[in-house]
């Protein structure tokens, strides 16, 4: 484990950092990963970095919280992260170790988490329009949790080393060099995505057994990006999709989900999204229907941000464990995302106004939400912008 830990930390600082551009950095993680955090921090300060602010979270406060009132929840400070803001207007670097808590939100009442969920995204929103401008470096990596661990490995003494361990060979930890590994995965990456921006994609169908019968429209200027584009940083450790954002009003037809998706904690499965003109116009989910109204009944939920897709072929794919949680779950499996879109993807998009972004098609919304839709049969087919007819993926994987 501290061989494992030490090789995690030099990752997370040579491939999710960028110590170049800033020496300041924000990390944010759960309490009961603050040894992991006190041994980064001290990598941190042997590097001469001494800006560093800790937000901690603490799950259990949280909870507590959200038992209370309405207007207790919305005058708290637990919703007062004025200091993301502040590292953002500086140019900080942003970590974000993320840790799951199954089932801890299940007790609680929907409304109330939903309040919370979107004064939190409400304080962080200078962050949230740096970080969609690519004006700071930023990265969201997975660390485990006690209870998350025995979700995955009921039964097991020592599930939280068991879940590190698995985690660490998705980052490839188990690579003699993974910062290496993670440039060459950089390198193979962007040829891919180069590939896709050659062929001008029109239209996007997706098929499958499931019962998927899927269109989608990209528009001309649209760029296909991915681990071998970011000029930051990484921005999801680990990270093995290609993905851009679609024209918010053209999606057409269903998708069912292939993967459990776990939103603030709460469970949604089995669900499909019916869109007709861009919209989703008829919804349902036998595990979670009230948690996925929640998401969709916020402004610009019902619209796209982002079509990515992943080869079925993928570590965490071929790894056979289900994670329960997006960061590494969207990882396996093409995924769509309800919600605010990439100025990435468009031609110049980071330097165009929301209004501008707006007329050429970009969906925008304060929340983005990715949804799990690969399966081992999935096949995607394109139109190009000069009617040519390619296939992209077969059965999963790409065949381009």
């Amino acid at each position: 484990m501290q061989e494992l830990e030490e090789k995690y930390i030099n990752l997370l600082i040579a491939q999710c950092l960028n110590l170049k551009k800033s020496k300041s950095v924000l990390i944010n993680y759960h309490k009961e990963n603050k040894p992991f955090i006190n041994k980064l921090v001290k990598k941190l300060n042997e590097l001469n970095i001494k800006d560093i602010y800790l937000d901690e979270e603490d799950p259990d406060e949280y909870h507590t919280l959200l038992t209370k009132d309405e207007k207790t929840i919305m005058e708290s400070s637990y919703f007062k992260k004025d200091i993301w803001g502040k590292y953002a207007k500086k140019g900080a670097n942003f970590l974000i170790l993320k840790s799951e808590y199954p089932h801890m939100m299940d007790d609680l009442d929907i409304q109330k988490v939903t309040l919370a969920s979107n004064l939190m995204l409400k304080s962080k929103k200078e962050f949230y329009d740096a970080q969609k401008k690519n004006l700071v470096p930023w990265c969201i990596a997975a660390l485990p949790s006690k209870t998350w661990a025995e979700e995955i490995f009921p039964g097991v003494k020592d599930a939280y080393e068991r879940l590190f361990k698995l985690i660490g060979s998705l980052v490839l930890l188990e690579e003699k060099d993974p910062i290496k590994a993670w440039d060459e995965i950089k390198v193979s990456s962007n040829k891919l995505i180069k590939k896709m921006n050659k062929l001008k994609i029109k239209t996007l169908h997706y098929q499958n057994n499931k019962g998927t019968d899927f269109k989608i429209d990209i528009s001309k200027e649209a760029l296909w990006c991915g681990v071998g584009t970011d000029v930051l940083c990484l921005v999801n450790l680990p990270s093995y999709e290609i993905f851009t954002s679609p024209l918010k009003d053209t999606a057409e037809g269903i998708v069912y989900g292939s993967k459990p998706l776990f939103y603030n904690n709460q469970k949604i499965d089995e669900f499909y999204l019916k869109f007709s003109k861009g919209v989703v116009v008829e919804y349902d989910a036998h595990i979670g229907k009230e948690v996925l109204e929640s998401i969709l009944n916020k402004e610009g939920m019902k619209n796209l941000g982002e079509i990515a897709l992943v080869d079925k072929n993928s570590p965490i794919a071929k790894s056979g464990v289900a994670l329960n949680t997006t960061l590494l779950d969207e990882n396996a499996s093409c995924h769509i995302a309800l919600g605010e879109g990439f100025p990435e993807c468009l031609k110049n998009g980071c330097a165009l106004s929301d209004e501008k972004l707006k007329k050429k098609g970009l969906n925008l919304a304060s929340n983005h939400v990715d949804m799990m839709i690969g399966t081992d049969d999935l096949n995607i087919y394109a139109t190009t912008y000069d009617n040519k007819e390619i296939q992209i993926l077969k059965n999963g994987t790409f065949i381009i």
